[in-house]
């Protein structure tokens, strides 16, 4: 019996042999852990307005985008895979994006709605992307400029 739970530790440690050390281990809770920060600022924010996509949906987006980012590359993935990473969530978030954006009804065929929200989600992806390859001042920067635009720039219009 004891060979047994011996066996079975040892499955258990090479299966999560990929975080190799401590350095490992912070570098990708860090990563993740503000990706979902950064997300979750923005989706705040449009949760606050009642936005469709808001807090969860932003976290999800910024942290998976940054996940498909960090897994290759710490993996050892070369520059051109990361680059094919990259274009694969660009197009798959804007796959998710265009089914944001509806457009009016017959009557009002003028109105589109749902664009701001999917260049939100692209912008939030663009975000855990950056924070996947360790471009965190990047991240956050593009953030603080991103909220401004999504919650200062109405004010401005009203007035």
């Amino acid at each position: 019996m004891q060979d047994i739970g011996a066996r079975i530790l040892a499955i258990l440690a090479q299966e999560f042999a990929d975080i190799a050390d401590i350095e490992a281990l912070t570098r990708i809770v860090s990563r993740l852990l503000l990706a979902l920060l950064l997300g979750g600022l923005l989706g705040l924010q449009r949760e606050h307005s009642g936005k469709a996509a808001g807090l969860r949906t932003h976290m999800l987006v910024c942290t998976g985008a940054a996940l498909f980012i960090l897994a290759p590359q710490m993996s050892g993935a070369g520059q051109d895979a990361l680059s094919r990473t990259i274009q694969g969530v660009v197009a798959g978030i804007g796959f998710l994006g265009a089914g944001t954006i509806l457009k009016g009804s017959e009557l009002d065929t003028q109105r589109v709605k749902g664009l701001t929200t999917a260049a939100g989600l692209w912008m939030t992806a663009a975000i855990g992307v950056a924070v996947g390859m360790g471009r965190e001042a990047t991240a956050v920067v593009a953030t603080v400029l991103a909220w401004l635009v999504l919650a200062a720039v109405p004010r401005v219009l009203e007035r």
